[in-house]
């Protein structure tokens, strides 16, 4: 008996602390909604935090919450807020498609360095250090700050010393923007395909004595663009993308050239045999000496100088112009894609 009584104390002390464990896993348990994990598997798993919270997993919880929208995973894109929507039975659309781009190009060929850097390989550490070794104060430094930064693999420095974006990597998270120590990174929408490349806010004459391919803040751009979705602030060309305005002729019109145009290969536009050679269209075009003709007789478009940007559209008045080859820009496009809105998640 006295060898049993060991035997009855430990098993009396483990049937107290299972009930103690019972009660415990009752008392202390955290309801977990079933729809957070299933949120979470729909999710890409990047972990990025673009969407504002530490993970996928603290994402999930706060969509299945109503205290996030399922719009705000951007790497994720239409087919996981329209899966999320799905999950919590509600409508959704996703929000614009952003891309990043670097609104600098002028590396190691086109501006001037004033000092050689040796420091450590970091932008942060460089504007510090006497703000960096390029002349132009507002110029990329090439450290890659922005490469560390980027989870995707999307950016990278060329053989120029320049970051540079792979647009199909991109997911328009906005890492490399809030890390860039000059603030030349920003986001705009993916069906624009034209943007500024240079930050510099000088103008005129001192630009060209450093960087070849730097705003001197002509204007010329701003003269070009009819619809007024260019101003100039501080110097810089600013580009209003809210609008059907595809910057094409301003791209055309820079004097330095320092608009950067995505798309590899535009339309040329062409004239069929219903033209009565009024002229219009050579009028209206923004180029010198692309459309030509006698009067009253078909006109001719030099395929070698047409932009591409489809002015002469809209003003032949016979319909007699079309767009031919490359890749086009059709201005209902926006209207057309099918998006959901998360703006209900939640509700």
């Amino acid at each position: 008996m006295e060898m049993m009584m060991p035997m009855f104390v430990a098993g009396g002390i483990g049937l107290v602390f299972a009930i103690g464990l019972g009660i415990a896993s009752r008392t202390l348990q955290v309801f977990v909604d079933p729809k957070v994990p299933r949120v979470q598997n729909a999710l890409p798993g990047a972990n990025c935090g673009a969407c504002g919270h530490p993970g996928c997993s603290a994402f999930a919880k706060a969509v299945v919450e109503g205290k996030a929208q399922a719009a705000a995973c951007i790497p994720g894109g239409e087919k996981t807020v329209a899966n999320i929507a799905d999950i919590l039975g509600v409508t959704a659309q996703a929000n614009e498609p952003m891309m990043a781009v670097v609104h600098c190009k002028g590396g190691k060929r086109e501006a001037l360095d004033r000092s050689i850097y040796n420091g450590l390989p970091d932008c942060h550490v460089a504007t510090l250090i006497g703000n960096g070794s390029k002349t132009c104060p507002d110029g990329c430094l090439g450290l890659g700050t922005c490469v560390k930064a980027c989870i995707f693999d999307a950016i990278k420095i060329n053989e120029n010393n320049i970051a540079v974006v792979d647009h199909e990597k991109c997911v328009g998270c906005g890492k490399c923007v809030s890390v860039c120590p000059r603030n030349i990174i920003s986001m705009i929408p993916q069906i624009h395909k034209v943007y500024l490349a240079c930050s510099n806010h000088d103008r005129g004459a001192p630009v060209k004595k450093y960087c070849s391919v730097g705003c001197t803040a002509c204007t010329l751009c701003v003269k070009a663009t009819v619809s007024g979705a260019i101003t100039i602030e501080e110097n810089l060309p600013k580009l209003d993308y809210s609008g059907n305005e595809i910057f094409i002729i301003a791209h055309a019109k820079c004097p330095v050239k320092c608009f950067v145009d995505l798309t590899k290969m535009r339309p040329k536009a062409n004239i069929d045999t219903k033209c009565n050679g009024c002229g219009e269209c050579a009028e209206a075009c923004p180029m010198k000496n692309v459309i030509s003709g006698e009067p009253s007789k078909r006109h001719v478009i030099d395929k070698n100088k047409c932009i591409g940007c489809g002015t002469c559209l809209n003003i032949c008045p016979v319909r007699a112009i079309t767009l031919w080859g490359g890749l086009g820009y059709d201005s209902m496009e926006r209207q057309k894609r099918q998006r959901y809105t998360s703006t209900e998640i939640g509700s």
